[in-house]
This record gives C-alpha cells, structure tokens and sequence, in this order.
C-alpha cells in the first residue's frame, strides 16, 4: 500500500482483525482507496470492518468498485452481496442487475435471487421478470408463478392424451 494510505489507516485505529480483513481485500486485487473507503464507511457505520469476504465475492462476480462501494455506504455488503453475485450468475444483463440492486439497497420490495432464477428457467424473459419487479412483485407471488409454469413445461409435448369414456 502507498503511505498515505496506511496514514490514513492508522488514524482510522485499525484493528489486527481489520488488518487481517484488509490484507484478505488486497489479495484478490482490490485498489488501496476502495480499501481505505471500505473500513472508513464501517467505522462511520460504528462497527469494525469485517465484510472482506463479501467484497472480494462482489469483485470476483465482475462488479465494480464503485457499485462495491455505494453497496458498502448503504451499511448493507453481507445482506446484499450473495444476492447480487446470484443475480449475475442468473444471466441478467448488467442494467437488469443494477436496478434489483438499486430497489434492494433503498429498500423497495424486490424478488429474491433464487425466484428471479426460477421464472427465467420457466421461460420468462428478463423484460417480464423487471416488469414484475416493478410492480412489487412478492417472493410468494413469484413462487406461485413458478410452479405454475413449472407444472405446464413438465407436461407439455409429452405424447400422452387421456381417453375418456366406456370400453366395449
């Protein structure tokens, strides 16, 4: 790290731990000023930073260090972060992702991760899930949804119709 930076942690009181947390962030490649910001906004937040792990996971998932940021400024990286890693492994585009993340992080209603997953393995297209988000779509709502069309693509062209009516 530049000295200035490690100035500017020492007047922070970092912790061993953070330091531990720290070294862990450097690792995986994150820039020294996204590091320094990151315990800052912990300590604005009047706890010690201890939120490496979900960083380097939002890192390694392609975002970028701003949005790490801003996601760190809202208090919320180890609610937010698995989510959003399983947003992306989801196949969402990147403006699909940023405004789930945005509503998360204001606290507007959202789908989890693993419905949005659900309806777009049921055929659903990204314009239809974000609509569906828009609207204040529930998990359970979403769940219904899914199953629903779950049960209609596991039956569907499969050959058999049912006859009825007597035998001779």
């Amino acid at each position: 790290m530049w000295s200035s930076n490690v100035e500017q942690l020492k007047a922070l009181n970092t912790s061993d731990a953070e330091v531990g947390e720290l070294a862990k962030m450097k690792q995986a490649g994150v820039s020294d000023d996204t590091c320094v910001t990151l315990i800052s906004d912990a300590h604005e937040h009047q706890h010690p930073f201890a939120s490496a792990d979900a960083a380097v996971n939002l890192a390694h998932a392609g975002y970028s260090e701003p949005v790490i940021l801003e996601i760190a400024k809202s208090d919320q990286l180890d609610t937010v972060s698995t989510d959003a890693v399983l947003l992306r492994l989801v196949g969402l585009s990147d403006a699909a992702v940023d405004m789930i993340l945005r509503r998360r992080l204001r606290g507007q209603r959202t789908m989890s991760s693993a419905e949005i997953g659900r309806l777009k393995n049921t055929g659903l297209t990204e314009k239809q899930i974000v609509e569906r988000i828009n609207a204040g779509e529930t998990d359970a709502e979403a769940d219904r949804e899914a199953k629903s069309r779950e049960i209609v693509r596991n039956h569907s062209n499969t050959g058999f119709t049912r006859q009825q009516g007597r035998r001779r």
